[in-house]
């Protein structure tokens, strides 16, 4: 896929999924600008908290061609052991996080005729799993989300999709994968027998982002080994 000539927003570009996505997209040509609290040391860096209060972000470009929204938690914990404002952290940071970036940024997608717009859901929502309450309760409020803004803005020509992928090898992830016998499990628990990589991930966000998916809007990609949809014998 090529991208020479197009700018691409990635938050969250200096850790696992984000950080492989920077580097698929520069590989790919196209220029990007990283929004996180880190700075990537190839790309140009604007210094933002996603959860903080703002509605405008200096320094975006004057024309963006992908937003990419890459912040994510694994707050997995028992329903009864989840207080309100855990719920309320996840919604801040999966949902109005990215509303608000994307609100800062709209006026430069605008300017695009090819505009993709990508956010990340996960296979709870779709997949009933334990400990999962709070996230997929955020998740699934963004998966509402994107199927809205991909009706909204389609006469404008954005476009707006998202992934759901299931447990990737990232540093967010590390905990779950920490020994032989945890990674064993858990590669048991989806129908290809392995778990996902944050550059399989990526590909899928560079497919979304491309002109091979210009006819694609309001879908969900389940990138997630088959965990929500097949079942082997």
């Amino acid at each position: 896929m090529d991208f020479a000539g197009k700018h691409i927003v990635v938050v969250g570009g200096t850790s696992g999924i984000g950080e492989a996505v920077v580097s698929k997209l520069l590989a790919a040509g196209a220029e990007v600008t990283n929004i996180a609290r880190r700075e990537h040391s190839e790309v140009s860096n604007i210094s933002l908290d996603v959860t903080s209060d703002f509605d405008a972000i200096e320094g975006l470009p004057e024309q963006i061609d992908g937003l990419v929204y890459c912040p994510g938690n694994i707050n997995l914990k028992p329903f009864q052991s989840l207080k309100p404002e855990q719920y309320l952290e996840d919604f801040n940071l999966n949902v109005l996080g990215g509303i608000k970036v994307l609100k800062a940024c709209l006026k430069s997608l605008r300017k695009s005729e090819t505009s993709s717009i990508v956010f990340f859901s996960t296979v709870a929502v779709h997949q009933g799993m334990n400990y999962h309450t709070s996230v997929a309760a955020s998740k699934g409020a963004l998966e509402g989300v994107v199927k809205s803004l991909a009706a909204e803005f389609a006469r404008q020509k954005i476009r707006v999709n998202a992934i759901a992928p299931s447990l990737t090898d990232t540093p967010l992830a590390s905990a779950l994968l920490a020994t032989e016998e945890k990674r064993k499990a858990s590669e048991e628990r989806h129908p290809l027998k392995k778990v996902g990589s944050a550059d399989e991930i990526a590909e899928g966000v560079l497919y979304l982002l491309s002109d091979a998916t210009k006819w694609m809007t309001g879908q969900i990609l389940h990138l997630d080994g088959g965990m929500s949809s097949v079942r082997p014998l």
